[in-house]
């Protein structure tokens, strides 16, 4: 920051936190953003047919196409009877064809309906449609009439029930009303489930009813527990979490308000969670840096509106830049394929410049209309010791570290390098059964109806065609891998063709299969091919090609922003390799731990660019704190002591700031899914390795080794000051 830069900040700085401003500008804020919670809410989630998936993609045609087909309003529960012990008597069997026909009727509000309708034909969901006796599974007598399918093992038994609803939460409450009738009804010694789109629709609800709530609690339990641990206050950690909470609402409303009201942005259940994650995380972090600093102005000034000044000055570069470097970073996966990934850029993009925006403008003024007091029992005082000059356990790390630092270069880079052998072994792709870490009745059913049907008899393959549907049955008939083929649904020159494979949802023989029928019906007219494996396909084709265009532009920015900052070379290409390293090594790790203690087989395809792009925007954090602090002491102690100097100062709050982020991201495990426990999993390893090894070694080793070549082409040393050429071994006590 050049001198006039630096004048003009420190009279913004002084004017926001002045005796006769400071209520307002704290009071101001805080009501408007009061006002905004309660007469303005969350923006109205609309959900489309396509919004999940890839833009461009086969099954996304699929899908698009399958929506101009005429709206059925059922979705197909499929209901599974199973015998305890043995196979199902007739007895058994008799009971349960009773048992469908008033089930139809009443999930579909069709009193007095025929045993055997609406099972399901032309919902074009998938599953859709009965199978006939020669159309599949069928066996057992009365099995055509009343819609039961018997297993030729004779230990299962199913029916397709299709469930009115026009709302998921209706959905899920129909298909909780269609489990407690079947388990009343069920006779002794079977056990019955629900499962297809209906059933699992219904369990994903069930997973996400009340979550962000509890993230929330969590979220706030957490960063409460550690600013009291941080600060040892029993007062000061409420002026941080109040202000930081209300920007986590705050930031919710508004980002919810925009994407509704942009059509290339759409949000899933999770956005409105980890973006109070990040929220709270990254503005807990730029409170902890400025407490810190303010903290240390009031050893030097009487005045506290003097001492938050200078503070407020003093910090809002290096706030800023990082808001700047995460909020830029964000803003790439705009070019996502994926319409809920740019959702979840834009939204936590927003959220990033709130959280900084009410960290910089409202804790300053909130904290100096208070008294020194708010830091009881330890209450800093003029003429008390800066940390900056104390033998801190930090400084004497940074001393040990400044004996031999090329040895510590090569130490760590050895250590992060081995971590990193576990990044290519990482197979990615959930398969449906491991999307959730307690697997939901509906996964467990269609495992269970894999092993006495056609394993993908819950989720055939779905092919939408202008083409001669008898012509698209043949040809997909003829691909291995297809047990069978029918036509569930045919309107206006689109038709449905549902194909049940052999191999189990998710498997890789399904995909290779997904992969024959789109090659047999390519020269089809019109024709896409869709359902849950084919959708499995496209996001993974599609997570590669994000990741392949994205990583990239995200280290372009980190590396310009940093040049910016620090209007140099040599350091900003060291910190984004440092960064780079800490994410192979924290992806490497984290890939032996899920396989050796969590027992993950796979990684989700979505993980690997979202953990990049938290680890790099925010993992660079640190360095920024550290580096601008470094910056600012090297101008009188040279580069050598003054990262020293600069590592005794913020070691303490980095490290606060870094345990507290890595707490953070781990709630995310509070949330059933297995893809946000493996993106907590990832980013804690990852901050902790920023905060722990690299910010504390890496990065002060990479400069005492280098010297003012660090800080090339800039010169930072002040030149009337005494030259240091090297850093002091001690500080006295």
């Amino acid at each position: 920051m050049s001198s006039s830069q630096s004048a003009g900040a420190s009279r913004i700085a002084t004017f926001l936190t002045g005796k006769k401003v400071a209520w307002l500008v704290a009071l101001l804020p805080l009501l408007m953003a009061g006002a905004v919670l309660g007469l303005v809410g969350e923006g109205e989630r609309t959900t489309g047919p396509t919004e999940g998936l890839p833009v461009g993609y086969d099954s996304t045609e699929a899908v698009a196409l399958q929506a101009e087909l005429p709206e059925d309003e059922a979705s197909v529960a499929i209901v599974l009877w199973t015998a305890e012990d043995g196979k199902l008597s007739e007895q058994q069997l008799g009971t349960i064809r009773g048992q469908i026909g008033p089930l139809i009727a009443e999930m579909t509000g069709a009193e007095g309906q025929g045993s055997g309708q609406g099972s399901g034909q032309g919902s074009g969901q998938p599953g859709g449609g009965r199978p006939g006796p020669d159309e599949g599974p069928s066996g057992g007598p009365g099995g055509e009439e009343s819609g039961l399918q018997v297993a030729e093992d004779g230990t299962a038994a199913y029916a397709i029930v299709p469930v009115v609803a026009d709302t998921s939460s209706e959905n899920a409450d129909r298909v909780g009303e269609l489990r407690d009738q079947l388990a009343e009804e069920v006779p002794d010694g079977v056990e019955v489930q629900v499962t297809g789109p209906a059933g699992i629709q219904a369990d994903v609800a069930a997973v996400f009813e009340g979550a962000n709530l509890r993230l929330l609690l969590a979220t706030a339990g957490v960063v409460a527990l550690l600013l009291i641990i941080t600060y040892r206050s029993p007062v000061l950690w409420l002026i941080p979490l109040t202000v930081v909470a209300l920007a986590d609402r705050f930031a919710a409303i508004v980002a919810t308000q925009v994407m509704e009201r942009i059509s290339y942005l759409t949000w899933d259940e999770s956005t409105v969670g980890i973006l109070s994650v990040l929220v709270f995380g990254a503005g807990t972090n730029y409170a902890l840096l400025l407490i810190s600093r303010y903290r240390e102005e009031l050893k030097r000034h009487e005045s506290r509106h003097a001492a938050m000044a200078r503070a407020l000055t003093r910090t809002a570069e290096p706030v800023f830049a990082s808001a700047t470097t995460v909020v830029l970073g964000l803003l790439t996966l705009l070019l996502s394929v994926f319409p809920a990934t740019r959702g979840l850029g834009v939204a936590c993009a927003i959220g990033i410049l709130i959280a900084m925006t009410f960290v910089l403008l409202v804790l300053p003024a909130a904290l100096v209309v208070f008294g020194r007091w708010i830091f009881w029992p330890k209450v800093p005082h003029v003429g008390d010791r800066a940390l900056v000059d104390t033998k801190s356990v930090w400084r004497r790390v940074g001393n040990t570290v400044a004996k031999r630092p090329p040895a510590f270069v090569a130490g760590t880079l050895v250590a992060l390098g081995l971590m990193m052998v576990g990044l290519f072994q990482i197979d990615t792709g959930l398969r449906p059964a491991d999307q959730f870490l307690d697997t939901p009745e509906a996964i467990t059913a269609s495992e269970r109806l894999g092993e006495s049907f056609a394993a993908g008899l819950t989720d055939p393959v779905q092919v939408i065609t202008r083409a001669d549907p008898d012509e698209v049955v043949s040809t997909v008939e003829d691909v291995d891998g297809i047990t069978s083929a029918r036509v569930t649904t045919q309107a206006d020159g689109i038709a449905q063709v549902d194909a049940v494979l052999d191999a189990a949802p998710g498997s890789d023989e399904a995909r290779e299969t997904v992969g024959a029928v789109r090659e047999a019906v390519a020269d089809l007219e019109t024709t896409y091919v869709g359902g849950g494996d084919a959708e499995s396909v496209d996001e993974n084709d599609a997570s590669v090609r994000d990741r392949v265009l994205i990583l990239p532009l995200i280290l372009l920015l980190v590396l310009g922003a940093l040049i910016i900052l620090l209007r140099s070379l040599v350091a900003p290409v060291l910190l984004v390799l440092a960064v780079v390293a800490t994410y192979s090594a924290a992806m490497g790790a984290s890939w032996w731990i899920f396989t050796g203690v969590f027992g993950f087989d796979t990684m989700d395809v979505g993980v690997p660019l979202l953990a990049f792009l938290f680890l790099v925007a925010l993992g660079v954090d640190y360095s920024i704190f550290l580096v601008t602090r470094a910056k600012e002491e090297a101008r009188e102690h040279g580069t050598g002591e003054g990262m020293l100097r600069a590592l005794a100062a913020t070691g303490g709050v980095i490290t606060s700031a870094g345990i507290l982020l890595a707490a953070v991201f781990a709630v995310l495990g509070v949330l059933p899914l297995v893809v946000l426990a493996q993106l907590g999993a990832i980013i804690c390893l990852g901050v902790l390795l920023d905060t722990l090894v690299v910010r504390t070694v890496l990065v002060p080793s990479l400069a005492l080794t280098l010297g003012d070549t660090f800080w090339w082409p800039r010169k930072v040393r002040d030149p009337q000051s005494p030259v240091d050429a090297q850093p002091k071994a001690t500080v006295k006590a």
